[in-house]
């Protein structure tokens, strides 16, 4: 069993690695949960007694098979809520986030398992992210950043790279969403900005929001 502050730890160990190679610093991890790097050592060593993740000085983080067994279940039930949230409850992508949070934390196996049932089996979260399945395994899809895409390049938004509420109310707005068709029709050599067609509605974006959409290339 592990608290929710060691869950939380250990499902930031697991994003953090799907973003690189590398061992995960103290201070990565510090940054990514807001706070001390001595806080981060203290649980370091706890979650290592767990046999959860291993530690080697100046290589960093490495999550355990049963440590990402672990997360992945974590990050596992976020999503299914999150998918419940929208699609049974009506709640916006903007909303279920921090919702989802709260009940990730929940231990029951059987409840998780009966809610992967009850949607369907669902393969990705309402963010356009995969969902792990009970063995942890992960379906993904061969996406790309909107910004690396050129002129006359067309393909489906299929996810964001930033899921907060600001970004996600924000797609809204200029009706953005997951499944619509989106065109470049001109990419500005200045600032990388682009104008680009979704649906039939001409936009204008920069490449700061081209850079946190991800795009299935047709």
């Amino acid at each position: 069993m592990f608290t929710l502050s060691e869950e939380n730890y250990l499902k930031t160990i697991y994003h953090l690695e799907h973003e690189t190679n590398k061992g995960i610093s103290t201070n990565a991890i510090a940054e990514k949960l807001a706070t001390k790097a001595s806080s981060v050592s203290d649980m370091i060593k706890k979650l290592s007694d767990k046999q959860v993740l291993n530690y080697k000085k100046y290589k960093g983080v490495v999550l355990t098979e049963l440590g990402k067994k672990t997360a992945a279940n974590i990050v596992r039930k976020h999503r299914l809520w999150e998918v419940f949230l929208v699609d049974k409850l009506n709640f916006s992508w903007d909303e279920v986030h921090d919702v989802a949070e709260q009940l990730e934390h929940i231990k029951s196996q059987k409840l998780i398992n009966q809610l992967d049932q009850f949607l369907g089996f669902p393969t990705h979260d309402p963010h356009g992210d995969p969902i792990p399945d009970k063995e942890g395994n992960l379906n993904t899809i061969d996406k790309s950043l909107l910004s690396t895409l050129t002129s006359n390049e067309h393909g489906v938004c299929v996810g964001v790279n930033d899921s907060s509420s600001e970004f996600l109310q924000f797609l809204d707005k200029k009706g953005i969403t997951l499944g619509k068709k989106i065109t470049v029709i001109e990419k500005e050599d200045f600032d990388a900005s682009l104008i680009i067609l979704v649906g039939e509605k001409k936009l204008t974006i920069s490449h700061k929001i081209a850079n946190n959409l991800y795009i299935k290339k047709a």
